[in-house]
């Protein structure tokens, strides 16, 4: 079974607003078998509405519709549901009674324009908003249902959970999707399609494979589709399985995994700690590793060591080396690492030092050379990379992501 999301309004279309319903709305219909074929954004326009209605009707089963549906004289969702299914709005006194009472409830005066919410098109089944004055709005037409929902994302969610969802199963046949995603950080899109590309072209007809790349790292994909979800998983599993074979040092998580909730579960796991020096990275690894629940059972602190005289004065960095190599160094960055983990005595300690841009680079260190150190009870493992002359925060982004990588390999015993 498929289906078009449309979302209804200006402010998307001129960019004031994140369309963020279409997104969740469309995880929500995968998860139950029902695949996407169009999302659609449309003015504030009766024509463009209704338009955009017959196009969906002639390719999909469901429909869903959301915004468009509040008091004020731009809210016409209503109005082109009438012209397209050729109907008119009637009075509906349980919506009218609900209102009231919100109204009342909130200390809110109820005037003639709150009260027009309770004319709803004859023909829909209408669905109950506990969560605001607007209901959803349920119609068929020559074998295609029709959903309009509030553009509310709380309010939308409320009638994809409570009312839409269940029926929407009864509609659609059994049809299974599975969706599994594999998290990969070191390898730029087109080395990593070539690293897999005889994999890929092995995988069943079945299984499509979609590649998401962000600054962060590239997500690969794998979508299953069939009749029996078990069978779908396992034929997933196998093919991740393989491809874990390839690229085994790149990948570090599946689905919604961050490189700082996989380091996070490894040091609870083998009841180690944590610490940080930051320089070209100015806190932006912290930060990470800070966003998880939970951190303060592995993570003792860090130091954003800007200037050389922090690297001395706490984390204990050699002035001499400084003077000779630089604070952008292989030697700067073992130190780094090794004074973190003596100030902090934890067991890891991670540090980064570069140059971020757009400035300070020169001929012998490009802007985007960043040396990265990690520190355990025996070792210092070092690293430098190059990640071009792009924008100082992607290249901050950068190296944050590939120094928790290395920090990863480097609890795993992967890196010596």
């Amino acid at each position: 079974m498929t289906a078009e999301i449309i979302t209804i309004g200006d402010e998307i279309l001129i960019g004031q607003i994140v369309d963020t319903n279409s997104a969740w709305i469309a995880e929500q219909l995968n998860l139950n078998g029902i695949e996407i074929y169009q999302i659609t954004s449309v003015h504030d326009s009766r024509e463009h509405i209704t338009e955009a209605l017959k196009n969906a009707e002639s390719r999909v089963d469901f429909v869903i519709i959301t915004g468009g549906l509040g008091p004020t004289r731009d809210d016409i969702t209503k109005a082109a549901l009438c012209d397209f299914f050729n109907t008119k709005l009637v009075f509906h006194e349980p919506t009218f009674q609900h209102i009231k009472q919100m109204f009342t409830l909130r200390n809110f005066d109820f005037n003639k324009l709150n009260q027009g919410q309770a004319m709803l098109p004859e023909i829909c089944e209408v669905l109950p908003n506990k969560m605001g004055t607007a209901p959803g709005m349920w119609f068929a037409k020559n074998g295609t249902v029709f959903i309009s929902v509030p553009g509310v994302p709380s309010e939308m969610k409320y009638l994809v959970e409570t009312e839409i969802m269940h029926r929407l199963r009864l509609y659609a046949k059994k049809e299974a999707i599975f969706h599994k995603t594999v998290l990969t950080q070191g390898l730029p899109e087109s080395t990593l399609a070539l690293k897999i590309e005889d994999w890929e072209n092995m995988l069943p007809k079945n299984i499509k494979l979609a590649y998401l790349p962000d600054i962060m790292s590239v997500k690969l994909r794998l979508s299953a589709y069939g009749t029996d979800e078990a069978i779908l998983r396992k034929n997933v599993d196998d093919e991740i399985g393989k491809l874990i074979q390839l690229i085994p040092d790149n990948i570090y998580g599946f689905d919604n995994d961050t490189l700082a909730k996989v380091i996070g579960r490894l040091l609870n796991d083998k009841c180690k700690t944590l610490s940080i020096a930051e320089s070209c990275t100015g806190g932006y690894v912290s930060h990470q590793i800070t966003s998880v629940q939970g951190c303060s059972g592995y993570f003792k602190g860090s130091v954003i060591a800007y200037s050389n005289s922090i690297k001395q004065s706490v984390l204990g960095v050699n002035t001499e080396l400084l003077e000779k190599y630089g604070a952008v160094s292989e030697q700067a960055a073992k130190e780094m690492a090794t004074g973190a983990r003596n100030v902090f005595n934890t067991d890891f300690a991670l540090a980064t030092t570069g140059i971020a841009g757009p400035g300070g680079g020169s001929e012998e260190k490009p802007v985007g050379m960043v040396w990265i150190a990690v520190a355990d009870e025996s070792n210092v493992f070092t690293a430098k990379f190059q990640f071009g002359n792009g924008s100082r925060e992607k290249n901050i982004i950068r190296s944050g992501q590939t120094a928790m990588q290395l920090l990863r390999r480097v609890i795993l015993k992967e890196l010596q």
